[in-house]
């Protein structure tokens, strides 16, 4: 479901809703030895390693879209005070999580 309201924000202007419960969104990559090799030489002059950017732009939509799913289990018609949180796992893995409270429109 991708057309499901998410917003940082605790009001959605002009909607009364009741709340459903907290959702999450979670995803783990691992890093792979390419962009290692990568990151380690640029360590060395500086800037931006893309390789770990793309891959942590992926996650996060990945994330996203399990908090969708979850509120949509839930029957949620939005998700409010949605945030990111992250991590890494034994020094070669990023986990992701997206989270979020899931409310259902009422009149």
């Amino acid at each position: 479901m991708t057309d499901m309201l998410i917003t940082t924000t605790e009001n959605i202007p002009g909607k009364n809703y009741e709340i459903l419960g907290e959702v999450f969104g979670v995803t783990t990559q691992s890093r792979n030895a390419v962009s290692d090799l990568g990151a380690g030489l640029k360590s060395l002059v500086g800037g931006e390693i893309k390789g770990y950017t793309k891959m942590l732009r992926n996650s996060r939509r990945e994330a996203l879209a399990r908090l969708r799913d979850e509120a949509a289990d839930l029957g949620a018609d939005a998700i409010v005070m949605m945030r990111f949180d992250s991590g890494s796992i034994a020094g070669d893995m990023q986990s992701i999580v997206a989270y979020g409270t899931a409310v259902k429109f009422v009149d």
